[in-house]
């Protein structure tokens, strides 16, 4: 799904709205292995202050469902970056897993990542997105035994998405050390390629996790709180993105 040594930037749908959504994703496409793309929603239980905010922005400013799909027809308009969508399970419930994850395959979108769907109830899930042809993407945290992390590799299709830390998203000034040993265990273990997120907001850390054995690092909240504060957020989050990616120099 992606070449090693990637940034995989996160972004909210919606936030401050789909037109301005847009405008960041082709901004940052040139510098990214991947792109996530999160789906707001009411009770973002594993996301810190910065994406948790992001989600209330979009939902208040009047989201949808069918915006998100608008916004992926456009997006691929232009773009062939590959893009997986992250979210809860309730949006998925609701619309119907085959009728979200087929419009969603439709709409240009190459992955999924439900949050707090855990592999040993992602039967019908996994069995429909294999047939609808979307990649699928599971959590795995720092004390997710060995043979627990199998069984997340198996079940994904895309790469295997390790949590450095315990808690919840949001940039940290220092990474534990046990986020290092975890991803030099996943990288034994697993057979997908594997990607850290969490807490990662500077160039550093991203080369500290690659040179650990990641093949991909996620940045979220940094660039949400980059959207957040700045006057002039498209060309800001291109050069933090670009910075994080080690592109910075092209600028």
């Amino acid at each position: 799904m992606f070449e090693r040594d990637s940034l995989i930037p996160y972004l909210t749908a919606g936030d401050p709205s789909v037109e301005k959504t847009l405008e960041f994703l082709l901004a940052i496409e040139e510098f990214s292995g991947v792109i996530e793309l999160g789906i707001p929603f009411s009770d973002p239980i594993a996301d810190g202050k910065a994406i948790q905010e992001s989600h209330y922005r979009a939902l208040k400013n009047g989201f949808k469902l069918g915006s998100l799909f608008q916004l992926l027809r456009e997006f691929r308009r232009h773009s062939s970056i590959p893009l997986i969508l992250m979210t809860y399970y309730n949006p998925v419930f609701r619309t119907g897993v085959r009728k979200f994850l087929g419009e969603a395959k439709a709409c240009g979108a190459d992955g999924i990542l439900v949050v707090d769907l855990p592999v040993s109830h992602a039967g019908e899930f996994l069995d429909i997105a294999r047939e609808e042809g979307i990649k699928t993407v599971f959590l795995a945290a720092p004390n997710t035994p060995d043979e627990r992390l199998r069984e997340i590799d198996k079940a994904s299709t895309g790469f295997v998405y390790l949590i450095s830390l315990y808690g919840t998203t949001g940039a940290r000034e220092r990474l534990p050390e046990t986020a290092f040993e975890f991803v030099r265990r996943a990288k034994r273990v697993c057979n997908n390629k594997v990607a850290v997120g969490f807490g990662v907001s500077r160039r550093e850390q991203v080369e500290a996790l690659l040179n650990a054995g990641a093949d991909g690092v996620v940045v979220g909240s940094a660039l949400i709180e980059v959207i957040s504060r700045s006057d002039n957020p498209v060309e800001e989050l291109r050069k933090k993105v670009a910075e994080l990616s080690g592109y910075s120099k092209v600028l």
